[in-house]
């Protein structure tokens, strides 16, 4: 028998609603947010977010496999990332998964078995857990066994990326990098090598792929892009066969193309609040200054979502409420997510809860159950009169 879902009404907090904080109560019922409902909880001193939507991140490998010798069970690995999306505020997010010529942790046949995985797992849910697949372009002859996967696990996101490139400059110029690359999917470099130039032979089947996905994609109702454009002319050959969504241009000339077609761009959080690319890349916080990024990303780091927002607002590049908006209403808003991304009554009850003084987020809530409570916020709502179950475990 599941565990009833809360009804009650949270009062006294700033809300974030119709692009303002506003002092407004959330009310919440049957996993819905509903006009008004009783019993009431204070949050006085707290902030009431829209729960973070996380397009892109890759954070879930480290609880697959603390230490690339070191993988642990995907389920182990499964419930530590969503502990950790939940506690850090996010609510519905994507797991990137490669599907890659690389093999070990990125190949097809790990791939398939994280999917299931990931099936068997879906009942146990707090954080609406997804899975992105991050397609390189150089695996032709995976065509068809990519489009079964991606129709039987119901995939709806999928992102071309090439690391060809990468591998080739690399070999040249900083070969004890293709070495630990080599490392990771437990082979030698010379063996490494071999597979990047075995990738590099379909150069001449790839545009063909690639079209022949997209159509599929098309007739699946998937949503595709492509990740780390670094000219105009990628961006524009992507944009041309519906890969509409830019992941983390690398230069300025992708992502003016990808305004001008009107393709969403997404870039690293991180990169927001290190103050730049790790990759030295360009800086996330000129593009959403210029107006061209549309949503931040957790990339490798779930903290770094809800602490953007807040950068970006101290910076003065964004108002607060605009730069939450761009990890909760414009994700939704990309994946077409109606149910949710904003604090409207009919919508999902997803929330995320940050105490005003601190700015730490206290409280989680995903399709109206508690997924995450801590600090003055866990005593608050032990001590009210109504009686709010956890997300069951």
């Amino acid at each position: 028998m599941p565990t009833p879902l809360p009804a009650f009404c949270m009062t006294g907090a700033r809300t974030l609603r119709d692009g303002a904080l506003v002092d407004a109560p959330i009310c919440v019922a049957d996993g819905l947010l509903v006009e008004t409902v009783q019993p009431q909880l204070d949050l006085s001193g707290y902030l009431l977010l829209p729960g973070i939507i996380d397009l892109h991140g890759d954070a879930f490998e480290h609880h697959m496999a603390p230490r690339p010798s070191a993988p642990f069970p995907f389920e182990t690995g499964l419930l530590g990332t969503d502990r950790d999306a939940a506690a850090n505020g996010v609510t519905t997010a994507w797991m990137a998964q490669s599907w890659s010529w690389e093999g070990g942790h990125r190949g097809p046949d790990y791939a398939e078995d994280f999917l299931a995985a990931h099936a068997a797992y879906r009942p146990r849910m707090q954080t609406d857990l997804r899975i992105q697949i991050r397609c390189e372009t150089h695996t032709v002859d995976q065509q068809d066994r990519l489009i079964a996967a991606i129709r039987d696990h119901g995939i709806d996101y999928v992102i071309f990326n090439n690391h060809l490139d990468e591998a080739l400059e690399l070999a040249r110029t900083n070969p004890e990098e293709i070495v630990f690359w080599a490392r990771k999917s437990g082979r030698s470099a010379d063996a490494h090598m071999e597979r990047v130039n075995a990738a590099r032979a379909q150069d001449k089947d790839v545009p063909r792929y690639l079209c022949n996905l997209a159509a599929a994609f098309d007739r699946m109702g998937v949503i595709y892009g492509s990740h780390d454009d670094h000219d105009a002319a990628t961006r524009e050959r992507y944009s041309m066969i519906g890969a509409k969504i830019c992941e983390f241009p690398t230069s300025m000339k992708a992502a003016v193309v990808a305004r001008t077609w009107g393709d969403p761009i997404l870039m690293g959080a991180p990169n927001v609040v290190r103050g730049g690319s790790q990759s030295g890349n360009i800086a996330a916080s000129v593009l959403i200054a210029e107006g061209a990024c549309d949503a931040l990303v957790s990339d490798y780091y779930y903290p770094a979502l809800a602490q953007a927002a807040f950068k970006l607002a101290d910076n003065g590049v964004l108002p607060f409420a605009q730069a939450w908006e761009m990890i909760s209403t414009r994700p939704a808003a990309i994946m077409g997510l109606k149910d949710r991304g904003a604090l409207d009554v009919g919508k999902r009850a997803d929330l995320t809860i940050v105490n005003a003084e601190t700015r730490q987020i206290e409280a989680t809530m995903a399709g109206g159950r508690w997924t995450h409570l801590c600090g003055d916020m866990a005593g608050r709502v032990s001590a009210a009169a109504v009686h709010l179950p956890l997300a069951a475990e």
